[in-house]
């Protein structure tokens, strides 16, 4: 009476008909978890059995089939359990489709960033950051555990553990050297690890990339890393603080920072420098008890953990397990060989010993074999677990085994830390601004809050302005200075080198010859010398004036060292232009060579020249004497003064009338004869001041008589008994003045202030890339407290600071802010 179904028969699969030729149904039923497990993950079981009523009672009348499952629920729990394996099956292959998918879009994208078809704001990625601020602090002072505070993954194990090979399985890449049994990790190594289009490791401080697809690069870079650590090992010693740095790059690799530790040993054996142990101790104490360091606890599961040395090491620095991740490590040797596979759950959940852990992880990194790639490990490590009695016992968790599963759970725990860390930096940052910001208001309620880069730009300006301002000085002004300054300096040699020289000939034409021989030598051998230095001195103070002249209300004290600094270097820096030299001297000797004095206005411009010069040195020539002399009669009455034998001596010398003959000797002898003894040099000093005071005396009243002289100059002095050469001679000099400074003026104006501005400019420039200068110029508790202040608002901002600081070069703070 049944429906012929033969043509129904494609519905059900070929396999559902032979599944008692090629499936032994008991021991898949026995293999299989229990139904109360399963039945959780399974649609409600009672309507499956509704459904198949009718033809459980047809297969129960007597009817046969090529087989019978369906005694009791059998057929029910098979077909169940089929289906969710098939549909397990299902979603893995397309989880494992859709992850090679992503992970070759990904390549392709990050190789178009690479191309620069993507621009980031940021240049470097944030890990690579972080990594190079962990190498600076670590370069800053090893002394110094500032670099302590920022987290990174410490990698700490026994020796032989297998250290080494989890990282490399984490790197996707054979790079570390390798040998049996011999200690090869001889120095801590800080690997980056970060993703990437291109498989490729780089040390930090070389620009070579060992592409770890080739196995010559991987050689060679295995290679560089053998030589590295031999070479930062000092001689007697086996292993070294020294850190090598390296960044690995690929696709899919999780981004984060390891440090790959020399393996703790429990003796020191031949060969080894007598403090091996304890330096490894050290080395490993050192990175371990940073608080935000996270330790991957390496343990070699085929061996006893009784004999587990490192374990202890991680209890002491982490009693909590807070930042510990357990990993065991050969794992398929133990199983193989422990008679109570049981003990390696022991082991994992730390029943064996004291140590606590955030995680615990079993791995399998090779069979033994170092030609091994990582792919047939990874292959091989996954059949292992696949047919592993801890993972089908239940000893062991599906998340808990593999290095990928591992490497993702350290990657996730990095971040995490890091996070933290930074969460806690940025509160402490807000409550220290808190606090900033009151001691500002306090202190400086009226200023605003300038950093020293900010200060720095204002001083700039006001310096350039300062600068500026020397183009803007009046041409009266530089000559008047220029010209008085020049007379100060050659005042004396004028008056005492060619002046009285000539004047003592009683003839005109020697006179004139006299001072025509002196000028000349005088121009060809100082004269331009020392208007070069006066020009030089002039240019200086009046760019020392403007840059220390009173801004008033505005101006800010806080930039004078930075001024001084700026205009001693400027100067130092500035370097005169001889080559004006020979066209001044050429000037100068033409101005002195002429002695036509065209007007009345020249002559009595003169006459007062020469008066004051006379009258300034009389002066002086005076308070030389009195001070040679003594206090007078009066003084000594009144005053109660008293002379001294040589101020006496010089007294009873210049009372004497007959000292206008210059005879040393006989002044001498006519003294002695008066009881006084005298040094000759005593009389010369004292004839020689007196004859200076009598000679200008004579000289300011021929300058009287020849302020009406003009006339007979005119006539070339014919019929007059009147001369006035020295007024001659004073006019040459004043003309002379006048024209160097107008000379001296020009060079000033067209040629030095561009330099000096430009030496300025150029100095700023130094500075203001030189921060321990800016530091050194720009202080005080003012500038200390803005600086903290610029600081911390950015902690507001944090996408602003991120941006800011990488800009800025600030690694420490990038990695901060962009995290």
């Amino acid at each position: 009476m049944l429906p012929d179904m033969s043509q129904y028969t494609w519905i059900v699969p070929d396999f559902v008909w032979e599944l008692s030729e090629n499936i032994d149904l008991g021991k898949l039923a026995s293999a299989l978890p229990e139904l109360e497990e399963i039945a959780k993950l399974l649609p409600d079981m009672e309507k499956i059995r509704e459904n198949f009523t009718f033809l459980k009672s047809l297969l129960s009348s007597g009817k046969q089939c090529p087989f019978n499952p369906f005694h009791h629920d059998r057929f029910i729990y098979i077909l169940s359990s089929i289906s969710l394996m098939l549909m397990q099956l299902k979603y893995q292959r397309m989880l494992e489709r859709l992850e090679k998918e992503n992970k070759e879009l990904r390549k392709v994208v990050l190789q178009k960033d690479d191309k620069g078809i993507h621009q980031r704001k940021v240049k470097k990625s944030l890990i690579d950051m972080y990594s190079e601020v962990l190498d600076i602090l670590s370069d800053y002072d090893s002394n110094y555990n500032t670099q302590d505070h920022l987290p990174r993954v410490v990698v700490v194990g026994d020796q032989s553990a297998g250290k080494t090979s989890v990282l490399e399985m984490i790197a996707q890449a054979r790079i570390f050297p390798r040998g049996s049994g011999e200690m090869m990790t001889r120095s801590p190594v800080k690997v980056t690890l970060s993703e990437g289009p291109h498989h490729v490791a780089m040390f930090k401080d070389s620009t070579r990339e060992f592409d770890l697809g080739k196995e010559e690069d991987l050689a060679a870079l295995r290679h560089e890393i053998e030589l590295r650590m031999r070479k930062s090992v000092k001689e007697g010693q086996t292993v070294s603080a020294e850190t090598i740095s390296l960044s690995v790059k690929g696709p899919g690799i999780q981004r984060m920072v390891l440090v790959d530790l020399p393996g703790v040993i429990s003796t020191v054996t031949a060969g080894m420098a007598a403090d091996t142990k304890e330096t490894i101790f050290s080395i490993s104490k050192a990175y371990m008890q940073n608080p935000n360091a996270i330790i991957l606890c390496i343990q070699d599961g085929s061996v006893d953990a009784e004999r587990s040395i490192v374990t202890d090491l991680v209890s002491q620095m982490d009693p909590q397990g807070k930042r510990t991740i357990f990993v065991l490590t050969k794992v398929d040797l133990a199983e193989k060989n422990l008679a109570s596979p049981s003990r390696i759950q022991q082991i994992v959940e730390g029943k064996l010993f004291p140590m606590k852990a955030l995680g615990y992880f079993a791995v399998v990194t090779g069979k033994g074999s170092s030609n091994e790639s990582i792919d047939s490990i990874k292959d091989y490590e996954e059949d292992f677990f696949q047919s592993s009695r801890l993972l089908r016992d239940g000893m062991l968790k599906a998340h808990q085994v593999t290095t990928k599963n591992l490497s993702l759970a350290v990657s996730d725990c990095f971040w995490k830390m890091v996070r933290e860390s930074v969460e806690q930096q940025a509160d402490a940052f807000k409550a220290s601004r808190f606090n900033l910001e009151t001691e500002w208001k306090n202190n400086y309620p009226r200023l605003r809050e300038l950093d020293r880069n900010e200060l720095y730009e204002k001083a700039k300006n006001e310096i350039l302005d300062e600068v500026i301002s020397l183009s803007q000085v009046t041409t009266k002004h530089w000559e008047s200075i220029l010209q008085k300054k020049l007379w100060e300096r050659v005042s004396t040699h004028v008056i005492e080198n060619i002046y009285l020289p000539a004047a003592q000939s009683m003839n005109s034409g020697t006179f004139n010859t006299t001072v025509d021989i002196k000028l000349k030598q005088w121009t060809d051998k100082q004269l331009p010398h020392k208007a070069l230095e006066v020009a030089w001195e002039t240019l200086q103070e009046e760019f020392a004036r403007f840059m220390a002249e009173y801004k008033g209300k505005d101006q800010d004290d806080i930039f004078d060292k930075l001024k001084e600094a700026v205009k001693d270097e400027s100067i130092k820096r500035h370097k005169w232009n001889e080559r004006a030299m020979d066209s001044l001297r050429v000037i100068q000797h033409n101005a002195l060579e002429d002695r036509s004095i065209t007007d009345k206005s020249q002559w009595d411009a003169a006459i007062q020249f020469m008066e004051e010069t006379l009258q300034s040195r009389l002066k002086d020539t005076d308070s030389v004497i009195a001070d040679m002399v003594g206090p007078d009669w009066k003084q000594r009455w009144l005053s109660w003064k008293n002379r001294t034998p040589d101020v006496r001596v010089c007294g009873i010398i210049t009372c004497r009338s007959y000292l206008a003959n210059d005879e040393v000797t006989t002044v001498r002898k006519n003294l002695e004869a008066r009881g006084v003894e005298v040094d000759p040099i005593l009389i010369k000093d004292t004839w020689h001041q007196l004859y200076r005071r009598h000679f200008l005396q004579k000289a300011l009243l021929h300058c009287n008589l020849c302020r009406r002289g003009f006339y007979y100059y005119q006539r070339h002095f014919v019929d007059s008994e009147l001369e006035c050469n020295d007024v001659v001679l004073f006019w040459r000099i004043q003309r002379m003045l006048a024209i160097t400074a107008n000379t001296l003026r020009q060079q000033l104006t067209n040629t030095e202030v561009r330099r000096l501005e430009k030496n300025v400019k150029e100095v700023l420039e130094d500075f203001g890339e030189d921060t321990e200068k800016k530091v050194q110029l720009i202080t005080g508790r003012r500038v200390q407290l803005a600086e903290d202040l610029s600081k911390s608002i950015l902690v507001l901002f944090p996408d602003l600071a991120c941006e800011t600081a990488a800009r800025q070069g600030d690694h420490q703070r990038a990695v901060l802010f962009c995290t």
